[in-house]
């Protein structure tokens, strides 16, 4: 069982926003993901979308856009992202999944054999630039749902299980790279952090190690639009 990730996606079935506005790169993205997605993952591998999954306002939006993953193989695990407001309601969203390996994270986790994965929003750090104060009540706020991840992830952890975490911001900014996040993840011995947001030429890290934890970067245009191999 391999598990891979890929984020923001930001399809618009229903939406007027195609992403070739931000580039030539962007020309049929979501064709070029779903050519390697079809290559290298099979049925019993799981794929971790770090948000930002559509452009979508509505429910019915948003799962419009849903339809266009169903068919692609492996297990797809989903954190909301800044853009996702069609995300509303964790208890409708999961009953009208498009099928059953799709599986919509809240301040809760899920487990896969020995894989345990859990996840959360996430938010702008302190040291990033435009770092506000109501920036701050949403970190600390985001924090929180972080444990309640944790106090899910350890109800079900044994020996030996793995830990991924997903988030869709950056846990860290450049300024300052130790944040609430990181701690939060050194301390439940997280092996891996996924997440995305950021895009274009701003500069981050595609992999960094921090205490032991490998932090991977999986923007689907700062990673070429294909998938990213985690496990």
């Amino acid at each position: 069982m391999n598990v891979f990730s890929i984020s923001d996606l930001h399809l618009s079935g229903k939406s007027d926003k195609p992403m070739d506005v931000f580039g030539a790169g962007w020309e049929n993205h979501f064709e070029k993901i779903k050519s390697d997605w079809f290559k290298r993952v099979s049925e019993e591998d799981i794929v971790l979308i770090c948000g930002d999954i559509s452009w979508g306002t509505t429910l019915d939006e948003g799962l419009f856009d849903l339809q266009s993953l169903k068919g692609l193989p492996g297990k797809k695990v989903f954190i909301r992202g800044n853009h996702d407001f069609w995300w509303n309601g964790i208890t409708k969203l999961r009953r009208a999944a498009p099928d059953d390996t799709f599986f919509f994270l809240q301040n809760d986790c899920v487990k896969f054999g020995d894989i345990i994965i859990c996840g959360s929003r996430g938010w702008t750090c302190p040291g990033s630039s435009d770092y506000t104060a109501e920036d701050e009540k949403l970190y600390l706020r985001e924090a929180e749902r972080f444990k309640l991840c944790f106090k899910e992830v350890q109800k079900i952890r044994e020996d030996n299980d793995r830990l991924i975490v997903m988030i869709h911001y950056p846990p860290f900014s450049q300024k300052l790279p130790n944040t609430l996040f990181t701690e939060l993840f050194k301390e439940q011995s997280a092996d891996k952090v996924v997440f995305g947001h950021v895009h274009g030429e701003t500069y981050f890290p595609y992999r960094t190690v921090k205490d032991g934890i490998e932090y991977v970067l999986t923007s689907c245009d700062k990673v070429a639009f294909t998938l990213q191999k985690i496990l």
